[in-house]
């Protein structure tokens, strides 16, 4: 068996044909069927009239974003999230209909314009950025109204006008000809600390600034505050809209977020064994002899390394899967290649599967055990992963 399950050949997922794919040396299998079980785990949490907005930046951290929104969109998402004005476009040339929130600043007048061409919402986070749009929207003369979603910044001092001044913000955007208040949102620092205090600080403000809003008689067609780790947190934190990026992966936020739902991860890294050989004890190992063999040893050559997205940093510290069975991954990770230790597994052939994330048999290794070994989260491992790795989905 070249893989656990059926490979299915989509186009964004994959720039070649099946018979391609089996040749590959390394390739990320996206699991279609645990994709749109987390959305519908996801969408159980919510309330009925709570939208869900499915967050597909960066490649849909990695998973590929047209065949995500795609297969999220039919699972029940209402809305996508984006960081840039390409992301965005690039889901409009795929035939996407469904409303796209830009998350990321825009402030020239290309990429006004480009949002104004593809139906985009942007995210107007100062009274500067509102007032440029506007005048942008009117030197082209975009005749309807471009729905805009406000931001505030409730804590994590990163986009959006401070809390404090929300109603005057809101009071300048409501009154620009060009301009149509979508919603307004604010994004939390904290939710996936067990300790809530801030989280809950920032909820507080939230509330603040809506009424300060309200009070100037400006009605609000949609409030949104909570990410993946807010969404699994605390039901009041839902509003009219969640926006959840990780959660849709098949990851937790955080560890004591685990038991809130049954997620399944998405996304499994498969490479070849591409050499076999043996070596004598005392026999040093890959760039800097970082591993020397303390004596005979099998060792297979697999066809991925950092160029792939593998950190160097895992040296020596990385566990694979071949033939359900854990093997150490032994001296420098190179950019291509890298090496496992294979003795206790004799026959092991050149052409077999080794999974660097994902499950064979009962065994299975998740970004969240590479993240806890670097030191770092498993968003920026899921986003690792370059673009000369296919993407195949599987169901």
């Amino acid at each position: 068996m070249l893989s656990r399950k059926q490979a299915v050949s989509i186009a964004a997922y994959q720039q070649c044909d099946t018979y391609a794919w089996f040749s590959q040396r390394a390739w990320v299998e996206i699991d279609l069927n645990a994709l749109t079980h987390n959305v519908q785990q996801i969408k159980q949490c919510l309330s009925p009239d709570t939208q869900l907005m499915a967050v597909v930046k960066a490649d849909a951290y990695g998973h590929g974003a047209v065949s995500v929104a795609q297969i999220v969109l039919q699972a029940g998402a209402s809305w996508l999230g984006v960081a840039t004005v390409p992301e965005g476009i690039q889901l409009r040339e795929s035939g996407i209909k469904a409303p796209i929130l830009i998350l990321g600043a825009t402030h020239t007048r290309e990429q006004i314009h480009a949002i104004a061409q593809w139906q985009l919402q942007p995210t107007i986070g100062s009274p500067k950025q509102a007032l440029i749009v506007s005048n942008v929207l009117e030197t082209i003369q975009y005749n309807s109204p471009l729905p805009v979603h406000i931001k505030l910044d409730t804590g994590m001092s990163r986009l959006g006008t401070n809390w404090q001044e929300a109603g005057e913000f809101v009071q300048l955007v409501d009154r620009l000809p060009h301009l149509h208040i979508a919603s307004i949102y604010s994004h939390l620092a904290t939710a996936d600390n067990p300790d809530p205090a801030i989280m809950q600080q920032q909820h507080q403000r939230f509330e603040e600034a809506i009424a300060q809003i309200k009070a100037l008689g400006i009605k609000i067609p949609s409030l949104h505050l909570a990410n993946s780790a807010a969404t699994l947190a605390d039901s009041k934190l839902h509003y009219d809209l969640v926006r959840v990026g990780l959660a849709v992966y098949g990851l937790y936020p955080a560890p004591h977020l685990q038991n809130t739902i049954n997620l399944k991860p998405v996304l499994q890294l498969n490479a070849r064994v591409t050499h076999i050989k043996t070596i004598a004890a005392g026999t040093g190992v890959s760039y800097g002899h970082q591993f020397i063999a303390p004596n005979e040893m099998r060792l297979a050559v697999v066809g991925i390394g950092y160029a792939d997205g593998v950190p160097r940093n895992l040296t020596n510290k990385l566990q694979v899967l071949i033939r359900g069975q854990r093997v150490p991954q032994i001296g420098t990770i190179t950019m291509d290649q890298l090496m496992i230790d294979v003795t206790t597994i004799p026959d092991v052939q050149e052409g077999e599967v080794v999974t660097l994330l994902g499950e064979q048999g009962d065994q299975k290794i998740t970004a969240d055990d590479w993240a806890e070994e670097l030191k770092t989260i498993s968003w920026e491992i899921l986003c690792g992963f370059k673009h000369r790795l296919p993407r195949v989905g599987v169901i």
